[in-house]
């Protein structure tokens, strides 16, 4: 739509300097992790982070037509209109990416040229899971680059992306968050792509994985840290002005290092793999395991649609593993389909894998961009108050919380009567 349709009452653009942290926006923490954090950040740290980001890291300029699929909600829509800065033309869809089917999206990109498809690890895993092959259903050869984000994408997914979609493209796997509207580890196209890994660490971002202890791992599963500023992190947050809580959540952990909540692996060539939130973290016989793994084996066996794992272990105590899982309309969560569950984990990944209980529920409860409430759940099975710990607001579907409530009085009876 031209911009002089798109604006009701044309005027002149007016343009106002102020200091490089002047706030230009309040962010809204997805609510993966407890009650959405107001994150106010700068108009030069954004304008420099989003600028490298996208002219470097994913090669865009004036050519390109990109596009990301994002409600007005997740920081990833606020990444793409940045890609006006660098000259790209930018691409927004109004809609579901299902609708009329998982096409969708992929017939929008051949019919307007989009050569920068950028989407969500989950849409990625959906039409894998579905069989689809968008390369032979409409002409792809002009899309250079797939991002995807919002998740840890599978090895799997890599390996479908380049089968289904086109070989030659470009897929670049990043991770980063709403806490700096920008992603930390990240696309290279300098780099090769390796299956299941996100290229490199970005431009001055001084990613490491840490130990306990606060020391440098490399080849091993740690904390996802940043030991360096980067111009993004947030000037502060809305209606805390001591800065309390903007400290509390990033560096209580690693006194005046960024902590920010993700288990993370740094290869020996640099490359990084994501393996989910540290503090939904399965502690099984004093191992620890990423969630993204177990999500990947079930969620590939066919009849279920969906998954959450919560360890209800706290403060060293080691709980039970409880598996939720939604299944494919038509398919009941019966002892033989729990059974083929507890085989694949096993199989595939390990004994401790193996849930104590799996149970059903009609859905998983997400966020509005699609992440999975592990930690608000884990934190209702325990014994908190929903509205302590998650804002309806932030859900997808509100409704999809209340079978958990349900779960979780029935857990506490049973704990109770034993």
């Amino acid at each position: 739509m031209p911009w002089e349709e798109l604006v009701a009452e044309p005027g002149e653009l007016a343009f106002e300097r102020v200091p490089f942290e002047h706030p230009l926006w309040i962010l809204y923490s997805s609510g993966t992790t407890g009650l959405p954090k107001p994150i106010v950040q700068g108009h030069g740290g954004i304008l420099l982070e989003h600028l490298k980001c996208l002219a470097l890291h994913h090669d865009l300029g004036p050519r390109d037509r990109f596009s990301w699929f994002t409600t007005t909600g997740w920081m990833m829509w606020n990444f793409l209109v940045s890609g006006l800065a660098v000259g790209a033309t930018i691409v927004l869809y109004d809609g579901s990416p299902g609708h009329p089917d998982l096409t969708a999206l992929w017939r929008l990109a051949a019919e307007v040229g989009i050569t920068y498809f950028g989407t969500s690890a989950p849409f990625l895993h959906a039409c894998m899971k579905r069989g689809l092959r968008p390369g032979e259903v409409v002409d792809l050869r002009g899309v250079r680059g797939i991002g995807s984000t919002g998740a840890p994408l599978s090895p799997e997914g890599f390996a479908w992306v380049y089968e289904a979609v086109h070989p030659d493209v470009w897929l670049g796997s990043m991770s980063g968050g709403t806490d700096l509207c920008t992603a930390f580890v990240g696309a290279n196209p300098l780099l090769p792509v390796h299956a299941g890994e996100l290229q490199c660490r970005c431009l001055g971002a001084a990613v490491e994985a840490f130990d306990p202890g606060g020391r440098p791992l490399v080849e091993e599963v740690g904390e996802l840290v940043i030991t360096e500023p980067m111009p993004s992190m947030p000037v502060g947050f809305w209606n805390d002005p001591g800065g309390e809580r903007y400290r509390r959540c990033y560096f209580e952990h690693y006194p005046g290092v960024w902590r920010h909540g993700d288990w993370i692996k740094i290869t020996s060539r640099g490359s990084c793999v994501i393996y989910g939130r540290s503090d939904a973290t399965l502690n099984r016989a004093g191992v620890r395991i990423g969630t993204s793994e177990l999500y990947r084996v079930v969620e590939a066996l066919p009849g279920v649609r969906e998954s959450l794992a919560v360890d209800t272990g706290e403060l060293g105590r080691e709980g039970e593993l409880i598996l939720f899982v939604a299944t494919e309309e038509g398919v009941e969560l019966d002892d033989a389909l729990r059974q083929r569950i507890a085989d694949a984990l096993r199989t595939e990944l390990s004994p401790r894998h193996v849930p104590d209980r799996i149970l059903a529920v009609p859905a998983i409860p997400t966020t509005l961009n699609g992440k999975r409430l592990e930690v608000p759940v884990k934190r209702i099975l325990l014994g908190a108050r929903p509205e302590e710990v998650v804002s309806p607001d932030a859900l997808a579907d509100p409704t999809a919380l209340r079978p958990f409530l349900e779960i979780a009085e029935r857990l506490r009876a049973t704990a109770g009567s034993t």
